[in-house]
């Protein structure tokens, strides 16, 4: 049965007053949000899919997708250091390809921000939202996106690869493909051949936003692109034997461990993952029960890179998530750069979905 909106609100409010017990300050950034800089912060997905008007007086503005980043951008221009803060309210998102999910939808939300102790902080969201759904029918699944941004950084290939990789690593079908034809495992279509070899002419007129001399720069990195060696099969291997980890979290370290023996870039990064395992049994999360995946969160938000975490209902594979959350380090670093003054602060946060909570016989 499709909860009530008036019971929708309450299980929200009580979400955001456990959050506030917590030590949280409950803030509410506006409804609308100047689109200019969000619409750099979010990724393709979401720009995809914001709701966006004008008017001559404001400019741009859109319907908050999240809450995270307006919250990154309120604590950036006037937050303290440490601080946490909750949230809950609808946010918005265009839906033109599946007619059965919302558009709009009530999101609860905790976010930390925190230099100490970065792996208590992960365990602190990970357990508050865990005690929130407890009773639920549900499953709970974490990753790392560090641990595989460490792979793609340590490659033996240029920075246009790497570069090429890491924009894609949300994309599993497009970085899969750019891994084989860097390594040479995919075919060199005719057309692309021939346009390396300069035998493509064209007298057509310019169509789209690029210029002329835009295009014959793309040339000419496609044609140094082809001189680069190959990226190792073996390399390929370990990537492959990384991506393929899915066990709980003590098992899936241990095979963290070994495969940073011949991938040592990685070795910062399962450092954090095994902080991380010994934070969350600190904090009474029985981690023989958790799920490591190396893969998980490559198809949620682009501003994660780290610890990321969801927990989706056991037996109802049709309901959205009842609540994610990761770390996003990187992005008070880009808005630290688009102020100008180069501040940054690690973040982790998470949020949850009372209306999917209420589905599954949460008790408002």
């Amino acid at each position: 049965m499709t909860p009530t909106r008036a019971q929708t609100n309450a299980l929200a409010a009580t979400l955001r007053a456990g959050f506030e017990a917590a030590g949280a300050v409950a803030v509410e950034p506006p409804i609308l949000q100047p689109a200019d800089t969000l619409l750099d912060l979010y990724g393709e997905d979401i720009r995809a899919r914001a709701y966006v008007t004008s008017d001559a007086l404001r400019g741009e503005q859109m319907l908050r997708p999240d809450y995270t980043v307006p919250v990154v951008q309120m604590h950036m221009a006037h937050g303290a250091d440490p601080a946490r803060y909750t949230y809950a309210g609808e946010v918005f998102r265009r839906q033109e390809r599946d007619p059965n999910r919302a558009n709009e939808y009530v999101q609860v939300g905790y976010e930390i921000f925190e230099r100490e102790d970065p792996a208590a902080s992960d365990a602190e969201v990970f357990a508050l939202i865990a005690k929130a759904l407890a009773g639920l029918p549900v499953r709970a699944t974490t990753g790392d996106i560090g641990v595989l941004m460490a792979v793609v950084g340590g490659l033996e290939t240029s920075d246009l690869r790497k570069n090429a990789l890491m924009r894609h690593i949300w994309r599993p079908r497009r970085f899969r493909a750019l891994l084989d034809q860097f390594a040479g495992r995919a075919p060199v279509t005719a057309a692309r051949r021939a346009l390396l070899a300069g035998e493509v002419r064209s007298v057509a007129p310019l169509v789209g936003a690029r210029r002329q001399h835009e295009i014959e720069a793309r040339i000419e990195a496609l044609k140094a692109d082809a001189q680069v060696a190959p990226i190792a099969p073996r390399d390929v291997d370990l990537i492959e034997a990384l991506l393929d980890i899915s066990a709980p979290m003590p098992h899936a370290l241990a095979r963290l461990h070994d495969l940073s023996v011949d991938l040592p870039a990685i070795v910062p990064a399962v450092a954090r993952v095994a902080a991380r395992q010994a934070a969350l049994e600190a904090r009474g999360v029985d981690v023989n029960a958790l799920v490591f995946e190396a893969s998980y969160g490559r198809s949620s938000m682009e501003y994660y890179d780290g610890f990321v975490f969801g927990f989706r209902a056991s037996e109802r594979a049709d309901l959205p998530p009842l609540a994610t959350g990761g770390r996003y380090d990187a992005l008070t670093r880009r808005l630290g750069a688009k102020l100008g003054d180069g501040r940054e602060i690690p973040a982790v946060g998470g949020v949850m979905r009372p209306g999917v909570m209420l589905q599954l016989g949460a008790v408002p």
